[in-house]
């Protein structure tokens, strides 16, 4: 009886011990690095910054503290229409920037390098975001200024800009960084990261956004 019952325990057991197994996998270097490729192109390739930049956002980005919040809510300067056409035409010619970017931020994401993907996973939150900027962030700065100085062109945004920095200038003194494409190359750069690590947290924490069979899998948790 001993010899029948335990063959016919283990073909019992034998499917349950199965399927626990394919519940959990060994996380490796390769799938980690790939499923945070995934992650991050997903998040800039459906990156939607209408509403990043107002008015105030501009004004902080341009301006130190205190010379921004004078030019947001003084009059005596005459220059609040024209701060305010200014502004939101900037808004347009950032979003457009950014859009036009997006290539950009893709081509540097297939080609990041890690030194441990697997940590970045475990890690939650928003490392995989931080380790794009920190890894890239200067070189995206750089790569977007064409673009943004193109849209400034555009837009004609300069002749605006020189208008309002003169008065500011009375202000900041030599605190003022002029060079605007600069500038809103990194708020447009900013504002993109900010877009992506949304997508990251949202990828992280709730299974429906994991799209692809890699980020279900690698996402899971179930993992050793």
């Amino acid at each position: 009886m001993k010899k029948v019952f335990l063959p016919f325990l283990f073909i019992i057991l034998l499917p349950l011990t199965y399927s626990c197994g394919t519940l959990r996998y060994t996380l490796n270097q390769n799938d980690a690095a790939d499923a945070i490729r995934q992650l991050l192109s997903m998040g800039a390739r459906d990156n939607n910054v209408s509403g990043a930049f107002s008015k105030e956002t501009i004004l902080a980005t341009l301006f130190p503290e205190p010379v921004h919040k004078v030019l947001n809510t003084l009059n005596t300067l005459g220059l609040t229409s024209e701060i305010d056409r200014f502004t939101t035409t900037l808004s347009s010619a950032a979003e457009k920037t950014a859009t036009a970017s997006i290539p950009i931020f893709e081509n540097s994401i297939r080609n990041m390098k890690f030194s441990d993907a697997i940590h970045i996973i475990k890690s939650g939150g928003t490392a995989a975001t931080d380790y794009l900027r920190v890894s890239s962030g200067d070189t995206l700065r750089s790569s977007i200024r064409p673009i943004m100085l193109s849209a400034l062109e555009e837009y004609k945004l300069n002749e605006q800009w020189n208008n309002i920095v003169k008065p500011a200038k009375a202000i900041a003194g030599n605190k003022l960084n002029l060079d605007l494409g600069t500038l809103m190359a990194g708020a447009v750069s900013e504002a993109m990261f900010r877009k992506i690590a949304e997508r990251e947290v949202q990828v992280r924490k709730d299974a429906s956004a994991r799209t692809t069979s890699l980020l279900k899998k690698v996402f899971s948790g179930n993992y050793y």
